[in-house]
């Protein structure tokens, strides 16, 4: 794992194979690297101390993936573990997956199977890669299995758990609500949006992020609330460095804890975003989802109704708030019921002892 949502999307399994007592470790590329980023997740999610830390930190795709490559490799010579899990889309799923495969140890691919069908994206190449190269594909829908099934992945190999972000939400939860951040923040329940947004595509070009924040000074101004923002550090830089324009009702804070934010998410009246994670969470909770992106690979959220793709022009994304704010919260959750993390043990140890 490297970043903060491989952290909480394997949390359900580490849980697991620490209840079974199983032999496990876990290797951190440290792509994600500060405290707020990422040791926070570890304490509130309770989970051990990575055996490896290779902090790698952030750099182009190829510095990132590189130094993954490089550090995973020689730990996996060292330990020879059976099998290497590896969850998600990020360049540490790659370069773990890939250094996994060519010493012939068994890949396994939490979250397997999802597909935005847009290769302007980094992580569609990194999801396809590393599905093509698994020995297990742990897909969390009938949707995604159908996906890789489409590519010529043999269903053998394929198994639909559910996914491990129901698991993390529903533990989780519980512990969030005793978070005092809405008072902190001076906000009130049901009273105010929720902002993330980081995805290089949508970032690093000056004419897209203007527009979309031109769009979402718009949604503060006629919907008449106020915008909640946990901004990652880089894209600050962005905001700053390309002087954009935001309402003064949108407003920016530093990157959250895990229990925080999903405190903020449960509160929201509605929640603006680009990650693939926060559209799961804001599903799961019941908070309606404008999806800034021409595309998602999480389809499901916007066939039951709790996510709405915009796009990125002020317009589409005005458009989408309001259809979403009219929107019944009584969708079904798609992602399963909370026992992905306990399915995807059972399997490993199941094809593992088969195997010998």
């Amino acid at each position: 794992m490297g970043t903060r949502p491989e952290i909480i999307k394997m949390a359900p399994i580490i849980w697991e194979l620490e209840k079974l007592g199983e032999d496990f470790f876990i290797l951190h590329s440290g792509q994600h690297y500060d405290y707020k980023m990422d040791r926070v997740f570890f304490e509130q999610l309770k989970l051990p101390e990575p055996k490896y830390n290779l902090r790698v930190g952030s750099g182009t795709h190829a510095e990132e993936t590189g130094k993954t490559l490089i550090g995973v490799e020689k730990v996996l010579m060292k330990e020879s573990p059976d099998v290497v899990l590896v969850e998600g889309d990020t360049n540490t799923v790659l370069a773990g997956a890939l250094a996994a495969v060519k010493l012939h140890i068994n890949v396994g691919h939490v979250e397997a199977g999802l597909r935005s069908h847009d290769k302007e994206m980094p992580e569609e190449i990194n999801r396809i890669i590393v599905d093509h190269i698994s020995d297990y594909l742990f897909a969390p829908t009938e949707e995604a299995r159908e996906n890789l099934l489409k590519e010529g992945i043999d269903d053998e190999k394929v198994y639909v758990t559910g996914n491990t972000i129901v698991d993390a939400v529903h533990q989780c939860i519980k512990l969030a609500e005793g978070s005092n951040i809405v008072d902190a923040l001076g906000l009130k329940q049901n009273s105010f949006f929720l902002l993330t947004l980081h995805r290089q595509e949508n970032v690093d070009i000056k004419d897209r992020l203007e527009n979309i924040f031109r769009g979402l000074n718009l949604v503060v101004e006629e919907l008449g609330l106020p915008m909640i923002y946990p901004c990652h550090p880089r894209t600050r830089k962005r905001i700053e460095r390309f002087g954009i324009k935001l309402h003064d009702e949108i407003i920016l804070t530093e990157p959250l804890d895990y229990l925080s934010f999903l405190k903020l998410e449960k509160e929201a009246t509605m929640i603006f975003t680009d990650s693939g994670g926060v559209q799961e969470e804001a599903c799961i909770l019941k908070v309606p989802c404008v999806t800034i992106r021409s595309s998602t690979e999480r389809p499901e959220t916007v066939k039951v109704g709790a996510n709405i793709v915009a796009g990125r022009s002020p317009e589409g994304i005005l458009k989408a708030a309001k259809m979403m704010m009219s929107r019944t919260r009584s969708w079904p959750n798609p992602f399963g019921d909370g026992k992905a993390g306990k399915r995807i043990v059972y399997i490993l140890r199941r094809e593992l002892s088969l195997r010998g």
